[in-house]
Order: structure tokens, then C-alpha cells, then sequence
């Protein structure tokens, strides 16, 4: 419970954190951190207007997307405290729930029957794909390392063990989630949500039909999905045995610190060109097997 808490509250300044952090860096006042909270508020009390060529699948697939987020965020633990829902392997479950909230949204953008939507869609499908080993990997290195494989086991036994290589493991955990959050949430260098440019654009043009309260619900998720990868790059580097009270305090910092980072990447990183794309993303899962490789060489010496 304590983890779902957390990530809801982190959630909602996520976002805010990020626009400022841009806005100082290009040296503009910029609107405040609770600005995109003002205007999902706006989004919400509005209607959605749905064009006669759509059919159920893009009108549910918002709520799906937002109700698989919030299942994956309950086999996420929080220091010492169990997730809501933990069993063996459940770091599967974890990455496929939150690729069937991808499947409906990517689905709604075919079913508006525009050619910059399916192009948009196809984009989402093939980095989806491409980011998604580097995840499983990384895992497996935690699974191999501690000998455990469900979320809550993986980070309460962590940092448990005398091995000298967990720091090491910890950097890479860090850097690799980010990798991985900035991609599933389509965010530079893979793609950019501020583009107007239909021809390059990807998550975006897939919601271009959307407005109103559907509108407000796909960036509600998207707030989330970034917290819970911030969830797990703070499950990775601060160990799970410290003081609560400690732990609490850490957590908020690592997602302001997530936030900047993603802030400040979106500042002073271009945008990959689409060609680009997959050899970035490959690069990230690359780096997962350097340390497999490792983890599994050492148990090989042992």
C-alpha cells in the first residue's frame, strides 16, 4: 500500500518537475510546477468528442491504459514493505500488463482509420519491441545476482549481499530504467511530445483524435508510468533495510532527481533522426547483457 501511496503522490508532481526543470534550463520563468495538474483539470471537466469512424475499442482503450498502470504499480514494493500482489516471476506480469495497456492504445489509433495515426501506431509496435529485452534482461541480471525472482524478493535481498559488484549493478539498474522509461513513455531522444511535425511525430499523432476527459486520462498514465519506473530506479539504489521514515524522504528525492534528468535531457538533447531509433535502443539492451555477462561469469567462479 505504502508503494501505490507513494507513487500516486509522486505522480501528480512528476510532470510539473519536469516543465520547470525545462524552463530554467532555457532560462524562461515558465509556468508553475502544478501547472499540468490545473490543466488535466480542465481536460477533465470537458467532453470527448468522437469521430463517426471510430468504434468501441478507442473509446475503452484510455481506461485500459490507465487501469493496467495502476495493476502494474501493485507488484511494486516499497523498502521492507511487501507489494500488494507478489509471486514468482512476477516482474513478467509486470512488463505484459503494461504492454496490454500499450496493445489498446495502439489498436485505438488504427481504429480512427488515418494513415498518420497507423504510421504513428507502427512506430510505438517496433520500439515497444525493441525496448523490451533490455528490460527482461536487466531483471534476469537482478534474478541471477540474488537469486531470487519476484520484485519484492529481488529488492529487499539486493543490497543484503557482500558481493562488491552491487554498486556497480545499481549504477547500471539506474541508468538502464531511465533508458526504459524514457522510451515507453516516448520522450527524447526517441521521440518528442512537443512536435507539431506529423511526418516524425509518434505517440503523439497515435492520440491526435482524443480531447477532453479521454485526453486528461492518457496523460494521467503517462504521469504514472513515469513514476513507476522512478519507483524502481529508487528500489535499485537505496536499500530496502534503511529507516522508514529515511526511505520516505529518499524516495521523493530520486523522483524529483528522475524528473530533473528527463528535464534536463529534454533541454539540451536533440531528437534522435527515426533511422537512429532502433540502434539507440539496442545500445540500452546491449549494455543489460554486459552485465548479465558479468553476473554470469562470477557464478561460473564460485
Amino acid at each position: 500500500m505504502a508503494a501505490l501511496i507513494m507513487i500516486l503522490v509522486s505522480a501528480m508532481f512528476f510532470p510539473g518537475i519536469i516543465l520547470r526543470t525545462k524552463s530554467i534550463a532555457s532560462g524562461r520563468r515558465g509556468p508553475g510546477i502544478l501547472q499540468p495538474l490545473r490543466d488535466a483539470g480542465v481536460l477533465l471537466r470537458k467532453g470527448s468528442v468522437f469521430s463517426t469512424t471510430t468504434g468501441l475499442i478507442f473509446q475503452i482503450a484510455p481506461v485500459i491504459s490507465l487501469a493496467t498502470v495502476l495493476c502494474a504499480i501493485l507488484v511494486i514494493p516499497f523498502g521492507k514493505q511487501e507489494a500488494l500482489i507478489h509471486f514468482e516471476g512476477d516482474f513478467v506480469f509486470f512488463a505484459y500488463i503494461l504492454s496490454l495497456g500499450r496493445f489498446f492504445m495502439i489498436i485505438a489509433a488504427l481504429d480512427t482509420g488515418s494513415s498518420f495515426e497507423g504510421m504513428g501506431a507502427s512506430r510505438e509496435a517496433f520500439f515497444a519491441m525493441l525496448i523490451e529485452p533490455a528490460f527482461f534482461i536487466l531483471m534476469a541480471t537482478f534474478a541471477m545476482f540474488t537469486g531470487y525472482v519476484s520484485f519484492t524478493d529481488i529488492f529487499s535481498n539486493f543490497f543484503i549481499t557482500s558481493n562488491h559488484y552491487v554498486l556497480i549493478f545499481s549504477i547500471i539498474g539506474f541508468y538502464i530504467f531511465i533508458q526504459i522509461a524514457l522510451v515507453e513513455n516516448s520522450r527524447l531522444p526517441v521521440d518528442d511530445p512537443k512536435t507539431h511535425l506529423e511526418l516524425t511525430m509518434i505517440h503523439e499523432v497515435m492520440i491526435l483524435d482524443y480531447s477532453g476527459f479521454d485526453k486528461a486520462l492518457i496523460h494521467i498514465t503517462t504521469w504514472l508510468k513515469f513514476a513507476v519506473y522512478g519507483s524502481l530506479i529508487y528500489n535499485v539504489v537505496v536499500p530496502a533495510g534503511w529507516n522508514i521514515y529515511l526511505q520516505i524522504a529518499l524516495f521523493l528525492a530520486v523522483q524529483a532527481l528522475f524528473a530533473i534528468i528527463v528535464g534536463f535531457l529534454e533541454s539540451f538533447r536533440a531528437r534522435n533522426k527515426m533511422n537512429k531509433n532502433p540502434k539507440f535502443i539496442l545500445t540500452v539492451s546491449a549494455i543489460a547483457i554486459l552485465a548479465f555477462a558479468v553476473i554470469l561469469i562470477l557464478n561460473l567462479n564460485l
